[in-house]
């Protein structure tokens, strides 16, 4: 939403499921999503505002992405209950139309895991020397994570409040996601007896192991 003092001028809002197929593909399915009105308070939101909630805001750093970043060890620090690793993280190169999460993250002692994130989405694009002037800029925010199924962290709540100085003129923006009903994804298990599929009547728990083969999960 854009905001003005306590005057709310423009607001954007979306609630949509995400589910993961067998493969792990990302299936989005919006459940609500009235007209935006965002424009009516001097603001439109553009990919990259997209591309940041869905993946920037509960940003994950992986193993495949710690090459593209520079990760600064920072300290220790003391979050709510939780003692963590603090590290300051930022994009090595940009490569072109790719975007990238640039701040500090925290990582509890324990697990291992983000439990807590504090930056915004890059690069942002200050173009006002050429016609058609374009201007892209990104609020900071701020994601904190819980403990969902005992064993791993997950964003459940994000928060931005944060004004972007155009060069026309400054836009108070605030941001809130919630990220809630986790569900564990299931798959499909089939034991086999001499290369054909048991009845499941016939499947008994305790069966040999050299009497069944496993497929991996699909």
């Amino acid at each position: 939403m854009t905001v003005d003092g306590d005057t709310i001028t423009g607001e954007y809002r979306q609630v949509f499921d995400v589910l993961f197929d067998d493969r792990g593909r990302r299936i989005e399915n919006v459940v609500f999503a009235p007209q935006s009105t965002l424009e009516q308070g001097g603001l439109s939101m553009d990919q990259g505002d997209f591309e940041d909630i869905r993946h920037r805001l509960p940003f994950v750093l992986t193993s495949d992405e710690i090459p593209e970043y520079n990760i600064l060890y920072v300290g220790q620090q003391q979050e709510d209950e939780l003692h963590c690793y603090v590290f300051d993280v930022a994009p090595k190169t940009i490569e072109p139309k790719k975007r990238y999460f640039q701040g500090r993250i925290w990582v509890d002692d324990h697990d291992f895991q983000i439990v807590k994130t504090y930056g915004k989405g890059v690069p942002e694009i200050r173009d006002t020397k050429h016609k058609g002037k374009e201007e892209h800029l990104y609020p900071n925010f701020t994601t904190w994570r819980q403990q969902i199924d005992g064993q791993y962290w997950f964003p459940t709540y994000t928060r931005a409040d944060d004004t972007l100085h155009f060069t026309a003129n400054d836009v108070h923006i605030r941001e809130i996601v919630k990220y809630e009903d986790y569900k564990r994804f299931g798959s499909n298990v089939k034991i086999l007896y001499e290369g054909k599929e048991l009845p499941k009547d016939q499947q008994k728990p305790q069966q040999k192991q050299d009497d069944k083969q496993v497929q991996k999960p699909q």
